[in-house]
């Protein structure tokens, strides 16, 4: 089985995260989103992947010098200009060469999903085109999908009023495509799969969707960015775990850590709190500071007091600096 991972995206809802590190190749618990998101894909049977990139393919490339990944083959499809999901998935599939069943999943997207099932699924009721779903407790912010008995998709209905929606069933981010699919995507062309290859499938009766209940969570922004390596220390994951310090971090002895992860070369100085936060490699947590439920790249200066905020590699907070609901350095400036 071969599968496309969609990872062309710019990021810009977890700037200033994403100005030095690629989304997919932010760390979740150590490892990076896509080395994850593949490794879950190899469960289920997937031995080659091709990554649909937006741009430059170097920071992938130099993160799987061999190729592979989770014993999976990589590939790397570099589209000449934006061509939005369906346009970029017409350009990987036909770059890969592949003319047989195939899966798709976006690259932010953290999920325990079986795929070997959604595949079975797909292939039982004969389906052009399958999309895993997942139920939310509020439907209302996403675009819902409403399914008839035998599991067809009738309808998509976005961001519906609460009280109103079909189900609360929303789109997962993977899916099973037969090569049938690829002819419906204009060659060379910015075409959305969500807003126009799934609608005409639906309108010839040949889409489905399989619902499942497993962990799932998008996490394209930084507040589901931290979520996604909280949810490893709770022990969420059905197969994912981590060392909440990792052996190359340096932490004062009676620095006070409280559901933290803290990457390699990261530093935490004496007396330093730390709560419900991500410091990513090479971050520096300065003495006496106190930083809760924020993600760091940058620097936290002695004293300083940050929450709810976004260091990316450049921001930095001054000694003694109180900061909440920031990010620095600031996206919209940059």
């Amino acid at each position: 089985m071969r599968a496309v991972v969609l990872v062309g995206g710019f990021g810009t809802r977890l700037r200033p995260l994403t100005s030095s590190v690629p989304k997919p190749m932010l760390p979740v618990g150590h490892v990076s989103i896509i080395e994850r998101l593949i490794t879950n894909l190899a469960r289920s049977g997937v031995t080659e992947v091709t990554l649909a990139l937006g741009f430059k393919p170097e920071p992938f490339v130099e993160a799987f010098p061999d190729g592979t990944c989770a014993g999976v083959r990589l590939k790397y499809a570099v589209e000449p200009e934006p061509l939005d999901t369906a346009g970029a998935i017409r350009f990987a599939a036909e770059f890969a060469g592949i003319d047989d069943t195939f899966v798709v999943a976006n690259g932010d997207v953290l999920t325990d999903l079986n795929v070997a099932d959604l595949v079975a699924y797909h292939r039982s009721v004969g389906a052009e085109a399958t999309i895993a779903l997942i139920g939310v407790p509020d439907p209302s912010a996403f675009g819902v999908v409403a399914l008839d008995a035998d599991g067809r998709v009738e309808r998509f209905v976005e961001k519906p009023v609460p009280g109103t929606a079909p189900s609360n069933l929303i789109n997962a981010g993977t899916y099973v495509l037969e090569p049938s699919v690829l002819a419906r995507i204009p060659a060379g062309q910015k075409v959305s799969i969500e807003r126009a290859t799934f609608p005409a499938l639906v309108a010839d009766g040949r889409l489905y969707a399989m619902a499942t209940d497993d962990y799932w969570l998008d996490a394209g922004r930084p507040e589901l960015f931290l979520q996604a390596n909280l949810d490893l220390l709770a022990g969420l994951r059905r197969h994912d775990h981590c060392t909440p310090v990792h052996p190359d971090a340096r932490v004062a002895t009676d620095a006070v850590l409280d559901q933290v992860i803290i990457g390699p070369g990261a530093a935490v100085h004496a007396a330093a709190h730390i709560t419900r936060s991500v410091l990513l490699p090479g971050a520096v947590v300065e003495a006496g500071a106190v930083v809760t439920d924020s993600v760091v790249m940058g620097l936290v200066g002695a004293g300083a007091v940050v929450s709810d905020s976004v260091l990316g590699a450049d921001g930095s907070v001054a000694p003694g600096e109180h900061v909440s609901g920031q990010r620095r350095p600031d996206p919209d400036q940059t």
